[in-house]
Parts: structure tokens; sequence; C-alpha cells
């Protein structure tokens, strides 16, 4: 698990606020739910490399340490993920193994409660593996991690909207034939591009039909503010991962403010994905202009373990380098809350219960 102390690798802007060790340990302390992390992306690289070797996979140790460094040039994080599908989550075990460790390093920086994604497209498809036994597997994980370190979560299966609008059919089908309370929505992910939210309107029909809950990775960076729309209209999600491109149109993004819309940002990606310069990505990052136009947001880590952040460290940068003030993160950490796919009876426990832990842990701290 990366340490928050990787985050000196990423430059200060000219909003940039030095963060002391002191300091830092505010934001271990902030209770935390995350909404917006992807299974795959959070593997250990021991894990990872223990796994290649197993199954002989055809990728030696020093790509595997490629997938693991956000350098001028990093490795794909779409390739990385393509490469555990192929080569290595080849039996229901390793789903458990990935799930406890997630869930094991998340609580020990203080998120008390997940929502994760799965993709289980490619491993149904190109391995075989039956749907239930890897469910199965990740749920074992997810009851081990509650029963060892005390943190819930919520498997949400994701559709991959490269395999197309039959593949997520049959991935909500799935699901309905593996019932499980902890199963508690949908999600979609993978390459946006020249994939919109439209093509998948049926696969949410039928998640919807049956109870469940929904999300969408939608209006990512370059991709259109209308592909949120439609994830709000036509899929009628919950929430919202990622969207920044709703600053493109006012109106709309007035709307979904009012609306109380929660939208699950990520402040990592748009440095080591290079989408931004890197003198600029602070100051031009859309979760600036989202916050400003009065939407809900709630920051995440996505990729862990390949965007090299911890959850602190998440919330770390939403003050250091995004320029938000504790108040803005006490907001946030409600929104998180509110956001959640958790019983009306658990949101409003950790309400109360993480306003008090947050402003004691607030209080002992000299952050503006």
């Amino acid at each position: 698990m990366p340490q928050p102390a990787q985050l000196g690798n990423v430059p200060e802007s000219p909003i940039g606020r030095h963060v002391s060790l002191e300091q830092r340990a505010f934001f271990h302390a902030i209770p935390k739910v995350e909404l917006h992390c992807h299974l795959l992306g959070a593997v250990r690289h021991d894990t990872f490399a223990e796994l290649a070797a197993r199954h002989h996979a055809p990728v030696t140790l020093d790509e595997i340490a490629g997938f693991y460094t956000r350098g001028e040039k990093p490795v794909g994080v779409l390739h990385v993920l393509r490469t555990l599908e192929r080569h290595l989550l080849l039996e229901p075990d390793a789903f458990e193994r990935i799930a406890y460790e997630y869930l094991a390093d998340a609580a020990a920086e203080n998120v008390r409660h997940a929502e994760f994604f799965w993709n289980p497209t490619a491993s149904l498809r190109d391995r075989g593996l039956p749907y239930g036994e890897m469910q199965a597997a990740i749920l074992a994980g997810m009851t081990r991690a509650e029963a060892d370190h005390g943190i819930t979560s919520l498997l949400i299966p994701s559709i991959d909207r490269e395999a197309g609008a039959d593949a997520a059919l049959d991935m909500v089908q799935a699901m309905i034939a593996h019932p499980d309370r902890r199963v508690a929505g949908i999600g979609i992910d993978y390459r946006e591009t020249e994939n919109p939210p439209q093509r998948f309107v049926a696969a949410y029909a039928l998640a919807r039909e049956v109870g469940l809950r929904a999300t969408a990775h939608a209006g990512e960076f370059g991709e259109p503010w209308t592909n949120v729309e439609t994830a709000v209209d036509r899929l009628h999600v919950d929430r919202i991962d990622h969207g920044y491109t709703i600053v493109d149109n006012l109106m709309l993004a007035q709307r979904y403010a009012k609306a109380g819309m929660v939208f699950t940002v990520v402040p990592t990606n748009s440095w080591y994905l290079r989408t931004l310069p890197r003198e600029r990505w602070a100051l031009d990052h859309p979760i600036r202009r989202m916050a400003e136009l009065g939407l809900r947001l709630h920051p995440n880590t996505d990729d862990p373990t390949l965007h090299n952040v911890t959850p602190a460290g998440a919330w770390e940068l939403m003050y250091s380098h995004l320029g938000f003030d504790v108040a803005a993160l006490r907001a946030m950490m409600l929104n998180g809350i509110a956001g959640s796919w958790a019983t009306p009876e658990q949101r409003q426990r950790w309400q109360a219960e993480f306003t008090l832990d947050f402003d004691a842990a607030a209080a002992a701290t000299d952050l503006a």
C-alpha cells in the first residue's frame, strides 16, 4: 500500500499549501466512506507479482514495477487492468484475496465503509469463471475484512462498456440470478470514448426494475457533458463518477446542484494520467469549478495502488493542491454519507459519529 509521503511526487501548484507531518495526521483521522474505487486498481504490488509468478504470466517483474510507477510516461491503467483479467485472476480465491487486501488497506486509512467496483465481464467471457463463484469469493473477502478490521462494504458489479450492450445485459442477469444485499447496484466504466451511456439503457432499466441502485462513470476528461445528462436522465443513476465536463453546461450543473446529485471525484487522475499540464493541473482541474457551481463533491482514490495515493492522501490533495478549506472537507465527508447506498439507519448513525470525530480531529490541528 502506498504511503501518504509519496504525495511528494506531486508538484506544488500556485495554490499549493505545505502540509506538515502533524497536519497530515488530520487527513488520516477524517472518518471516510469510499464510493469510487476499482477493485483491480487497488491490487497490491506484491500480490500482482505473486499471482503473475503462480500463473507464469507473460509479464516481467520490471514490467510490473512499471505498472506501479507514475513517471513522465506512466503505463495506462486500462492496460494494467486488462493484464490482471487475462493472466492473473484465474480462480475465485484470487478475488477473495484482492478484496480482503483492498479493504484492509482502506480501513488502515480510517475508511469505515467502502462501495467498490468490479468488472466481471472479461473473466466470464475470456476465462469462463462462473459469475456466482467470483461474486461469492469477493463477498467472502468482504466478510473477513469486516470481522478483522471493522470496515463495512458493498460490491458494485460494473459494465465493461467496451464489451457492448449485450454483455451488459448478461452481467445484470447474472446479478439477478445471484442476489445478495451487499451487491447493491451497478456501475459502468472502462473507455468512455465511442461507448456513450445511451448504449446501455436496457441494462440499466433491467437493474432498476429489480431494485438495484445505479451509478456511472460519465463526463471524464475530453468526453461530452451530454454523457452526464444521459446517465442522469436516461440511466437514472443515483450518483455520478467523475462528471467533470458538467462544467461545460452551467444550466445543467445548476440543476444537478439543486437536486443534490453527488459527484464522486478523483483529485489524482488529472496528474497521474497526464490529462492536464503539470504546472496547471491543480488550478485548472474541473473539481474546483464544480464546487463553485454548488455541486456536491466527494473525493476518492479511483485506483489507489496504481495512482500511488491513499484515501487520506486523496483528501490531503483536496486541501493542499485544490484549495479547499476544512469546512469544505467536512461538507464533502457528509456528501459521501448522503451518496452512500448504505441503509438509512447506517447513514444517520454515521452522520452523527463522523461529525463528532471530524470536529475533534479538526480542533486538534492548526489547518485553516
